[in-house]
């Protein structure tokens, strides 16, 4: 790909001024360790709650399996989005440093294996039927000829494949199929749970947006963000924070959730309003600094 070439030289030619810390937003460190926390930790707990059975090499495998397929997704992103020239000045995007797609796919092909052997030891069909769901919304997301994203639908795929297809999938594959049990139940545990994961995910992907609004723009990838603007994406984020703890608090009443996840949410409720008071005070500074790191990135390839 002739961009991705570009795109190399482009990696060389700044090398002088990168930082330890800016390879380590351009390797997206952060995806990784939030995948700790997500689908498949959520849907092994469920899987514990609901009928006492955990297997802590179901879930390692799950764990490296879910490392390489979300590598996938953000490695092939990047690669897309700097082809149609969104990433064009995002410094921490991958593929101005790796530049690569077949690596990407090397990856999403082995993590699917992964996922794959998983189910087959669960005994478990519908846990791979619905992880191949998930994959599919990531890949018409951002691959051509799909780009979704660019439609504006973005957080409804990730809202879907992060909550209901992945996170009841990996319940499934903790609960094994024995004699006794001869196919595990969707509860209402899974649903309350695989809806909060989605709805959280898909929060993080709308934010995640706020400052790459008129690179989005320019290039016209139509996210929500961009069709709202950064004060309207604000008052979202705010509305959405309440959302989330007023339906985990409906979940935990009408006793779909344990007392324990409640808890050891509200744990997190200091965390979301600092998050909404720095959206809400920043999102202009956000938009403005984005503007003039792009206005110096020009002025600086001018010069060279």
């Amino acid at each position: 790909m002739a961009s991705t070439a570009s795109a190399l030289t482009t990696a060389s030619s700044s090398s002088n001024v990168a930082t330890p810390f800016l390879y380590l937003r351009r390797s997206h460190i952060s995806h990784f360790t939030a995948n700790f926390r997500s689908d498949y930790t959520v849907g092994s707990a469920a899987a514990y709650w609901q009928t006492g059975l955990f297997s802590a090499g179901q879930y390692f495998t799950l764990l490296a399996s879910s490392v390489l397929i979300i590598a996938w997704l953000n490695l092939s992103n990047d690669v897309y989005d700097f082809d149609t020239g969104a990433d064009k000045n995002k410094k921490e995007s991958v593929v101005n440093m790796l530049g690569t797609l077949a690596a990407a796919y090397a990856l999403l092909a082995l993590g699917f294996v992964g996922l794959s052997w998983a189910s087959v030891v669960a005994g478990n069909f519908r846990a791979i039927l619905l992880l191949a769901c998930a994959v599919i919304c990531g890949y018409i997301y951002q691959c051509p000829p799909f780009r979704l994203s660019y439609q504006g639908l973005g957080e409804p795929l990730c809202f879907a494949a992060f909550g209901p297809f992945a996170t009841t999938a990996f319940y499934f594959m903790q609960t094994t199929v024995t004699r006794e049990m001869i196919s595990p139940p969707v509860t209402a545990t899974i649903l309350s749970a695989s809806l909060l994961v989605g709805f959280t995910t898909t929060l993080i992907l709308f934010c995640s947006h706020f400052h790459q609004v008129e690179g989005d723009r320019a290039v016209g990838k139509m996210s929500p963000l961009v069709r709202l603007d950064t004060e309207k994406g604000s008052r979202v984020v705010k509305m959405a924070m309440v959302t989330f703890y007023s339906l985990l608090l409906a979940f935990g009443f009408a006793k779909a959730l344990p007392f324990t996840c409640l808890f050891f949410c509200a744990l997190t409720i200091p965390m979301a309003k600092l998050v909404v008071g720095y959206v809400e005070d920043n999102h202009k500074k956000i938009t403005e600094s984005s503007a003039r790191f792009r206005w110096a990135a020009s002025l600086y390839k001018k010069v060279l």
